[in-house]
């Protein structure tokens, strides 16, 4: 499955790309060879039949370059300008940079251009009007295929980004790997699996409860709950690796692998950090009030993800076997859909906003401050009791330490061509206006269920990327604030779901997984789930 979602993120993105292109040119959208009526302000005497340059301001009413590019800009264009006559060859070059008072259209014409924020082009002088005053025409240079350009220039900006991701985590996994090496040999993770065996037989009951992979696996959600970003991956891949060395097939996803993952595309946080410092910056004055939220929509994606894995991995069933399935199955559907009934009941009464009210009197500040010292503490704390755990049963620490974290540069290494492959077909989805076709048409859908057009991009775009996200997420709450119900959906909505397809990238790409099976789409439903559950209880408390 993942084979054909990234073959149509390619397909989609230059698609998409080349046929607004063709429809740019045909409209002339920049208008490539029309001269633009402008004034020139000299700052120094013009002399006739000279060949030299002069620094010369560029004015231009709002209204006539809104007429001339069809734009909305509501400020007169005032900028500094390069103008160089060469009258031995007829040639009179503009050129200036562009700057925070520049029309966003010309920056986007400068983008395009190049690297370099200027543009060029030629200008004529018509008459002066006074002694440094003159009027005018300039014509920029021509700019074409202007998002088959944006699509080249993201694919090699994500090419980067994937090895930077990559090179980034090797001293993390070599710290994590290592330390988890030693609370291994120790015996400590055996100690810790079977504490929470009721928990981790029910989701992964291939797995034994001894096995490594068990411990790096409660590490990991544990990690993921309390936000420790530098500890989470290191343990997920060392979880990925443990699993792989059960896999009878080497290759393809196992029931555990999937469920796993779906645990973690679900992206169980108690605190979303960087949701509420997004809120605090832009001057929220509550900005923790979405804790609350952000849980309840995590807690839906991981019901749902873990249940899609249950109902998934019994397909494909074999003929005649689809009955045997229900049949065995019939309290397990029974309890789901009556779960699922109830809830739908006590939002359509109200109840479910009562039973809230109950706990009203947890106060969201007192509980992210708990949960913040016990994330400031936890990595710390982790390090000494494994270590000293392991010097305590008498240990080879150091040596020890040593051959776990040898792993780390090993693995970082390994994910750098499934992270460019990823990254890359996401940065082409995007840069070629796929996203903006996508929403046009999951529209009608969210109008139906009562989410705000302005926050689609966020919901779609959160799957894919985490950066992309954090920008679009910023942006909304920039233009509708903080505290409006839009700025709580869309922090919400950052809070309950994790970047599944970036997830499934490392994770997978860590121990060659080609066959991905039923991972992805569980980890779809679960980001379909967060999102819903998001809508709906921002909506209760503050629609």
């Amino acid at each position: 499955m993942l084979n054909y979602v990234w073959l149509g993120l390619l397909v989609l993105g230059i698609a998409v790309a080349l046929t607004t292109d063709i429809v740019d040119k045909s409209n002339n959208k920049y208008r490539n060879g029309d001269p633009l009526p402008v004034e020139f302000i000299f700052e120094e005497p013009f002399e006739e039949n000279v060949s030299r340059s002069y620094q010369a301001r560029l004015k231009i009413p709002a209204e006539e370059f809104n007429q001339f590019y069809s734009t909305d800009i509501q400020e007169d264009v005032d900028l500094p300008v390069k103008l160089t006559f060469n009258y031995e060859k007829d040639r009179k070059l503009i050129f200036f940079n562009v700057e925070d008072s520049t029309p966003k259209f010309w920056k986007s014409m400068a983008s395009i251009s190049g690297k370099e924020k200027d543009l060029t082009g030629t200008f004529t002088i018509d008459n002066f009007e006074e002694d440094r005053a003159a009027k005018g025409s300039i014509v920029l240079e021509e700019v074409a295929f202007a998002k088959m350009k944006d699509v080249t220039n993201s694919a090699l900006e994500y090419a980067g980004i994937a090895v930077d991701i990559a090179l980034g985590l090797i001293g993390i996994m070599a710290l994590w790997l290592g330390v988890m090496k030693v609370a291994e040999e120790a015996g400590l993770i055996r100690i810790i699996a079977n504490a929470v065996k009721p928990v981790t037989k029910f989701l992964f009951p291939d797995v034994p409860s001894d096995h490594p992979a068990m411990g790096a696996m409660i590490m990991n959600m544990s990690a993921n709950m309390l936000g420790l970003g530098n500890a989470e991956k290191p343990f997920g891949l060392k979880a990925m690796e443990e699993l792989e060395k059960l896999n009878p097939e080497k290759g393809t996803a196992t029931n555990a692998m999937c469920t796993f993952l779906a645990v973690n595309t679900a992206g169980l946080t108690l605190i979303p950090a960087t949701a509420i410092a997004i809120r605090a910056a832009a001057g929220s004055s509550d900005p923790a009030i979405i804790i609350g939220t952000a849980i309840f929509g995590a807690l839906c994606a991981t019901t749902v993800g873990i249940t899609a894995t249950k109902i998934l991995e019994k397909f494909p069933l074999k003929k005649g076997d689809a009955s045997n399935w229900f049949k065995s199955n019939t309290k397990g559907l029974i309890i789901l859909l009556g779960l699922a009934a109830a809830v739908l009941i006590l939002a359509v009464t109200g109840i479910l906003s009562s039973i809230l009210s109950v706990f009203s009197f947890v106060n969201p500040e007192l509980f992210k401050g708990i949960i913040q010292i016990i994330s400031i503490l936890a990595i710390p704390f982790l390090i000494f009791v494994f270590i000293g755990y392991g010097a305590l049963k008498k240990v080879k620490i150091y040596e020890v330490f040593v051959e776990g974290a040898k792993e780390g540069f090993d693995v970082a290494i390994r994910i750098i061509p499934y992270l460019v492959a990823m990254l890359v077909a996401i940065g082409i989805f995007r840069a070629g206006g796929a996203m903006e076709f996508l929403i046009m048409l999951l529209e009608p859908v969210t109008n139906f269920i009562g989410m705000p057009a302005e926050a689609l991009p966020m919901a779609i775009m959160r799957p894919l990327s985490g950066s992309g996200s954090l920008g679009i997420m910023a942006e909304i709450i920039s233009v509708h604030g903080p505290d409006s119900f839009i700025g709580i959906l869309v922090s919400t909505f950052f809070g309950s779901t994790e970047t599944t397809f970036y997830v499934l990238a490392v994770y997978f790409g860590a121990v060659n997984i080609r066959r991905t099976r039923h991972a992805l789409a569980a980890g779809l439903l679960a980001d379909i789930a967060g999102i819903l559950g998001a809508v709906f209880i921002v909506r209760l408390l503050f629609g």
